[in-house]
């Protein structure tokens, strides 16, 4: 008699990647616009960023399902906080608030790979739960964009050209990548503010 498993899964890889940079004066998130599930592109449109307070700014990657949720989560939090303290949380804050949700979820996990990026006190950070780096970047490309990722160690960039690095970044991972195209969402946050752009990918 065959043996036989059960192969479901509640979890689903729907591909993408995000990073993050930090300088001097400014931080840099961007993620592209595909969602896929396998071989198959479910769209070509859909924003794996949010803005979770004034300063702090979170790109995400994987099962978008619990993405969504775990930004409903943060999002609930937040606005409590706001009306028990009268003020936006701080973006270390935000951090110690994704760690804890997360963790507390450890059991069953949230699929989801997250950076978080923002201002302290006028000071950029990127966030990757309690650890503070100059760049970082999550999934499909992970190889791809840490080679170039990594001069910033040797020389610090101005505004502009982190920003050009990024667009290198994703124009070299989406020849490589497949889960990784379409379009590419940049958002710079800033001592005036937040803004956005966006740059053409590869759509095949």
């Amino acid at each position: 008699m065959t043996k036989q498993q059960a192969n479901w899964s509640p979890y689903d890889n729907n591909g993408g990647t995000c990073v993050a940079i930090a300088g001097a004066d400014y931080c840099v998130i961007a993620a592209d616009t595909r969602m896929s599930s396998g071989y198959n592109i479910l769209t070509r449109d859909y924003s794996k960023i949010i803005q979770l307070a004034d300063k702090s700014v979170m790109a995400s990657s994987g099962f978008q399902a619990d993405v969504r949720a775990l930004q409903k989560v943060l999002a609930s939090r937040h606005l409590l906080y706001q009306h028990q303290h009268n003020k936006q949380m701080s973006c270390p804050a935000m951090a110690q608030l994704l760690s804890n949700t997360l963790y507390y979820k450890r059991f069953f996990p949230y699929y989801a790979f997250n950076v978080l990026g923002g201002l302290d006190n006028e000071a950029p950070k990127v966030l990757v739960l309690h650890s503070s780096h100059p760049f970082w970047t999550t999934n499909s490309s992970l190889q791809a964009l840490s080679c170039y990722l990594r001069r910033m160690q040797v020389t610090p960039l101005s505004e502009a050209e982190a920003i050009d690095l990024v667009k290198t970044c994703f124009a070299s991972a989406t020849e490589r990548d497949i889960y990784t195209g379409d379009k590419l969402e940049i958002v710079v946050l800033n001592a005036s503010g937040l803004r956005s752009d966006y740059m053409e990918l590869r759509k095949d």
